[in-house]
Order: C-alpha cells, then structure tokens, then sequence
C-alpha cells in the first residue's frame, strides 16, 4: 500500500456517523498535503492503524487495557514508515494480543473507522493528533490470549459491556457498527 492507497480507502469510505465524516474529510486534507504521513515524527499527526477485533459471532470485542494511557482501547499502533496501514493493523494486533498471526483474519480490506484523536505530550513528544485508520477483524475467542508488555490486560468484552471499559464516542461508533453486522450475520445463518 502506498499513500495513494490510503487516499483510495478514504474516498471509498462510507458513514453515517456526522462526527467521522469530519474525521474523514481531515485525514484526506492532513494525508494529501503530506507525503510522510506513516512516521510519527511528523507533527502535528500522523496515521496509526488498529483494529476493532470481534469473535466469530460477533457477540465480544477484544479490549487491552494500555499501559502508557491506562485506557481500555482496540489494539493499535504507529505505522513506523509501513505505507501498508492494513499490515500496520494486523501487526500490531498480533504484537499486542500475542496472538499467533495465522489465528488472525481480516474481514475486509475496507476502512471499518476512522477516527482522529489527541495524545497528550509524553516521553518527549509533543501533544499531537492520531489519524487512527481502523478494520475490522476477526479472532476465535476460544484461544489464549497472552498479550505483551505493552498492556496491564487483554480480555473479551461482551457488547453489552464495551462502554464499562471505555466510553468515549469512537467506541460507541464502532460498537453499533458491531451490532449491525451481527444482526446481519444472525439473518444471514437463519436464512
């Protein structure tokens, strides 16, 4: 994937959500005003890439619980000069969960969420801007999930209860994304 990929998957996506297609039309500004979009050293944002990761039927959320922002969040990350911010999403999903990444299945190269955020300054970086690209993803809740040293915790997290662990609007966009695809897929096995 190229910059000009990423363009491509923005265009292309779709929401009904007024808050991320502000974030959308920001990130196509941000990214088709600058070509080293996938380092963090690029001030005031760059791209980060995660995925929203669900069971098979689609009933839990996979949630770590983040050390440095001791936050409960999707698994994700900077993309380091990776222009591939798919790979940048499975990657890191696979480092944080520590999880094998044969056990870890893309459901679709489309863009599932974009969001922008601010991280506050820490550790030398100054306050800055995420222009988080988000997929979705599909892991078999039955399997261990070991995570890593980046994490206080990795666990799955019922629908019902996603917003106990965080609340904030991004979330609460893509948990009723969730819903609706697993209303979609509960038709889809009864049809």
């Amino acid at each position: 994937m190229h910059r000009q990929e990423l363009l491509t998957l923005l265009y292309q996506h779709q929401t009904r959500y007024m808050d991320e297609a502000g974030y959308i039309r920001r990130a196509l500004n941000y990214v088709e005003a600058h070509s080293d979009i996938f380092y963090r050293e690029l001030w005031p944002a760059h791209v980060t890439g995660s995925a929203w990761v669900v069971n098979p039927d689609r009933s839990k959320i996979l949630m770590m619980h983040h050390k440095k922002h001791d936050q409960w969040f999707q698994p994700g990350g900077h993309a380091d000069g990776d222009a591939d911010i798919v790979r940048v999403a499975l990657r890191e999903t696979a480092e944080e969960t520590g999880i094998d990444p044969s056990h870890i299945h893309l459901l679709g190269s489309d863009i599932f969420d974009v969001d922008i955020h601010t991280i506050p300054a820490m550790h030398g970086d100054p306050r800055h801007e995420h222009i988080d690209i988000r997929f979705l993803v599909e892991i078999d809740d039955r399997l261990p999930v070991p995570g890593n040293d980046e994490s206080h915790d990795v666990i799955w997290v019922s629908l019902m209860h996603v917003t106990s662990y965080n609340n904030n609007r991004s979330t609460y966009r893509m948990l009723e994304k969730t819903r609706q695809l697993r209303n979609i897929y509960a038709h889809s096995r009864t049809a």
